[in-house]
């Protein structure tokens, strides 16, 4: 009976345990599902919290970006608003603490210096920016030369070369030897002892080739090619013209080797005659600072003088004089070789059928070289309107007779040649 009732007893407890075992299950696996959830949460807020730590730091880029820019239109905005400085000269230094110089107006004053500009570079002569109130140097500038002088540097080399220049062969051995050869074998004029020519002057009727010859020197050359014509250093207001030839010859120096080439010299090199107007002396002024560049105290190293005019009879005689212009080349009007090499260079690009030069040639007597090309031109104009694709021999008959129409009618036909001798 005993151990009936302790087998009863143990199965009651049996059961119990088994009703223990059951909720302290449950209970686990609850929790499991709670500490995962809390878990994926957790990831979660971490990866909120690290897109917001970027955006904060972009942001904060973004903040400091807009700050500097901020303060770069803040000080654009204090510049602007900033009083105009004085354009002057430094005369001279009295000590380290002022000068004297000379304003835009020309009026000079006794002035404070700038301590935090070197010594070195406050000499007399330099261009300085003056305080519009006290006319105290702030700042050195940079020499600058006119922009119409400055502008003048062909920095592109013209397409012409000498094989484009027919009919002139002596006259540009004569201008390779005076201009070319100093540039190029200075040791050569140095081991015969003679002084290589400054300059040389082109004479001859217009369309005959000075010009053209120019620029085929600026096309072989390796020198700074500085062109300008005469009639813009005739200026309106005194000083004007004798100071860009200044500033022209100055970029020539400082850009040596250099080769200036002065068109239409007639404009300034006028001759000088006593019962003339305002306007005459100060082409006057602008043609003697010409002449004193050209020989001046100043030497012209590695800096050569190309001028051209056809108008050789109205020059001053001091243009003309050796030391000045050296060498004086005729270009005159071609002769039979002459057209005839001029038309076979432009023959030579055009589409011709059965072209005889010589009765071409023999018609074109005292015809100029740019005659010569607009005579090509006309023709291929003629064989066009013909709707043709080829020129003959009687397009060219033809636009010979009207270029000697438009002679008479422009009143060239007899053009004296005795002012170019």
């Amino acid at each position: 009976m005993t151990e009936f009732i302790d087998d009863r007893r143990y199965a009651r407890l049996i059961g119990m345990v088994g009703e223990v075992e059951t909720p302290t299950k449950n209970l686990k696996s609850s929790t499991e599902e709670e500490l995962k959830i809390l878990e994926e949460d957790f990831k979660s807020l971490q990866d909120q919290t690290q897109d917001l730590i970027n955006e904060r730091a972009h942001m904060e880029s973004e903040i400091r970006s807009l700050k500097k820019r901020a303060n770069r239109l803040d000080e654009e905005v204090r510049s602007l608003k900033s009083p105009p400085l004085i354009v002057g000269h430094l005369e001279d230094i009295l000590d380290q603490e002022r000068g004297i110089v000379r304003s835009s107006n020309g009026t000079v004053f006794s002035v404070a210096l700038n301590q935090r500009l070197s010594p070195e570079v406050l000499k007399p002569g330099v261009r300085v920016a003056l305080n519009q109130d006290t006319l105290a140097v702030i700042e050195v500038l940079h020499d600058a030369w006119d922009p119409m002088v400055s502008g003048a540097e062909m920095v592109d080399k013209p397409t012409i070369n000498y094989d484009s220049v027919a009919g002139l062969d002596e006259q540009k051995q004569s201008v390779r030897e005076a201009i070319e050869l100093p540039l190029n074998s200075p040791e050569l004029f140095k081991k015969v002892g003679v002084e290589p020519p400054k300059g040389i002057l082109l004479v001859g009727p217009p369309g005959c080739g000075k010009t053209l010859l120019a620029k085929a020197v600026a096309n072989h050359t390796e020198a700074t090619f500085i062109r300008m014509v005469g009639s813009e250093l005739a200026q309106k207001y005194i000083g004007e013209g004798g100071r860009m030839v200044r500033e022209l010859f100055s970029l020539a120096k400082e850009k040596a080797p250099s080769i200036i080439f002065l068109d239409e010299i007639d404009a300034i090199g006028a001759k000088r005659l006593d019962g003339s107007t305002s306007g005459d002396r100060e082409v006057q002024r602008t043609l003697m600072q010409l002449l004193a560049e050209l020989d001046g105290f100043d030497v012209l190293e590695n800096v050569k003088i190309i001028a051209a005019t056809n108008r050789p009879d109205i020059l001053d005689e001091a243009l003309l004089r050796p030391g000045r212009f050296d060498r004086v080349i005729e270009i005159p009007i071609p002769d039979d070789v002459g057209r005839k090499a001029i038309f076979q260079l432009h023959i030579g690009s055009m589409n011709t059928k059965k072209i005889s030069l010589k009765p071409i040639v023999d018609k074109t007597t005292g015809f100029s070289g740019a005659e010569i090309k607009a005579t090509c031109v006309e023709a291929g104009m003629i064989a066009i309107r013909q709707s043709r694709g080829h020129i003959t021999q009687e397009d060219f008959i033809e636009s010979i007779k009207r270029i000697n129409l438009k002679k008479i009618q422009g009143g060239l036909k007899d053009t004296p040649e005795s002012m170019y001798n």
